[in-house]
Parts: structure tokens; sequence; C-alpha cells
């Protein structure tokens, strides 16, 4: 009986080491070995072709990449809104400067010969970011109530934005500094409009 119970104990302790270094193996190589049945969908095949240096960057990179996602659109969506309540459904047509326009337009052409889906039916999803903070310093009467704090904290919070963009838009990882920075100008942002 003893015999069988130090088999138990043994196959119990080895078992348990197995899995330390089974844990250390997916967290160093940043691999999912499909051993816990909770965890996130396994990548696609090709994903762990992939440099694992990539792999671990892109994973510190996302959730700047969430955020700004978020943000982004939730900014695009705020300018169509408040656009569209002060000036009408011809917003763009009367209210958005002629390069901005001209640039949508060569946006949406190149999305159209691509042959890939088009992106969105909306203009402004086809605009710099740049350009979004243009559209609303052009057209401030608009969005004056909202961003009480003024154009001019308005402007330097979305030249900073922008700039923090670049990295997360073009797959360059932020440094320690610039991830601070980012949830600070993101949290300016939410201050503008109180």
């Amino acid at each position: 009986m003893n015999n069988n119970l130090d088999k138990i104990k043994l196959f119990s302790l080895a078992n348990s080491l197995a899995e330390y270094h089974l844990d250390k193996v997916e967290n160093e190589f940043d691999l999912n070995l499909g051993r816990d049945p909770k965890a996130e969908i396994q990548k696609k095949d090709y994903y762990l072709q992939f440099d694992s240096n990539f792999r671990k960057e892109a994973k510190y990179m996302a959730e700047h990449y969430e955020v700004f996602y978020c943000l982004e659109k939730s900014i695009r969506g705020l300018i169509l809104e408040l656009m569209e309540e002060k000036y009408g459904e011809n917003w763009w047509e009367e209210k958005v400067n002629e390069p901005i326009k001209k640039n949508v337009k060569d946006n949406i052409k190149r999305d159209e010969d691509s042959g890939f889906t088009i992106r969105s039916e909306e203009k402004i999803d086809y605009t710099t970011f740049g350009e979004l903070s243009q559209i609303v310093t052009g057209n401030w009467e608009a969005f004056d109530v909202l961003f009480k704090r003024g154009q001019r904290s308005f402007q330097k919070i979305m030249t900073n934005l922008n700039q923090l963009r670049g990295p997360i838009a073009h797959c360059s990882p932020l440094a320690e500094d610039e991830v601070v920075r980012l949830e600070l100008t993101v949290k300016d942002w939410f201050r503008l409009m109180e």
C-alpha cells in the first residue's frame, strides 16, 4: 500500500515539475502549447514562424494599439456627430477645406482600385489624424461647447496624440516614457471635455 502511495506522490511531483518547465518554455518563447483550455485561441499556424522577439513586441504593443484604435474611432465619431448636428447632412461638402476633400477622394479611389473591401462608407474615415484636427479647428464653433478648455488645448493634445500615433501605427515599439505619455495624453483628451 505504501508503495502505491509513493508512486502517486512521485507521479504528482513529476507532473508539477513538468508543468513548471512547460510554463517556462511558453513564457520564454511566447508560445501557447494548448495546455490551458481557458487560454486565448491559438494564433494562426504561420504566426509562430515570426521571430519570438517580434511576437513579444507585438503583444506589448497590442494594448497601446487597442487604446489608440478606440480613441481615434471615438474622435472620428464625435466629429461626424457634432458637424452634422451643427451644419446638417451636407457639412462635408460645405465645411471641409478643399485639400482635405481632395486627399480623401484620392484615398477612396485608391481603395476602390485595390480590389479589396473598402474601409468605410464615411469620408471622415479616409482622413489622416492631422486632418481631423484641421476639420475641428476650422469649424471650432461646432466644438467649443464640448471642448471647454479652448482651441489651443485641443490642438496641443491632438498634436501630442498624432506624435504618439506614429510608432503605434507604423509597428515600432513605444519607449517606456512614451507609454506614460500616451496614458497621460489620453487622460488629457478626456479632461478636455470636462
